[in-house]
């Protein structure tokens, strides 16, 4: 019973991920409704068969004032793939700042990456330039949908028509 579910708000854009047994009693209590099912797996009681939820809409719509990613070490691990952006390992990571904030570099989505020990005190407070040091990918904020997509670890095929796959772009 550890499978996620997409809630999605009533006009059907993506709000969140939750676990199974709250998604279900959210549509035993009809406050939401069920979108999706899945195919394989069916829940039972003494005397009931239910589907078994992937998707669902809430049937109230939800003021989700700000709907973006928090800025994280977790996150942007998660963002960087758990791997050095430097050289690509995945052992004794850390986060750099590609401006040091010796030279005014702020901490935001696009000057934060994971880095291993190694290099992160090889480039110290230099830029990955005067380190002589290639990004494998520059650093960016990921939107709220792309980050349910591509970095939650959870991508039920289900979800596709309301997250859209990996391959197509978030606007």
């Amino acid at each position: 019973m550890s499978q996620k579910v997409l809630v999605l708000n009533q006009d059907y854009s993506a709000l969140t991920i939750c676990s199974m047994p709250k998604a279900f009693l959210l549509v035993y209590l009809n406050k939401a409704e069920l979108i999706a099912e899945s195919t394989s797996e069916k829940l039972h009681s003494i005397h009931q068969t239910f589907p078994y939820p992937s998707v669902i809409r809430l049937n109230r719509y939800v003021y989700f004032p700000y709907k973006g990613v928090v800025l994280s070490r977790q996150n942007i691990f998660k963002r960087d793939g758990n791997q050095c952006q430097y050289c690509g390992s995945g052992d004794h990571l850390t986060l750099d700042h590609v401006i040091p904030k010796s030279r005014q570099g702020r901490t935001s989505w696009d000057n934060l990456i994971t880095a291993c020990k190694y290099c992160n005190s090889k480039k110290g407070h230099m830029t990955p330039e005067e380190a002589g040091m290639r990004l494998l990918r520059q650093p960016f904020k990921p939107s709220f949908v792309m980050f349910l997509r591509n970095f939650s670890g959870i991508l039920n095929q289900q979800w596709l028509p309301f997250v859209g796959s990996k391959t197509e772009p978030i606007y």
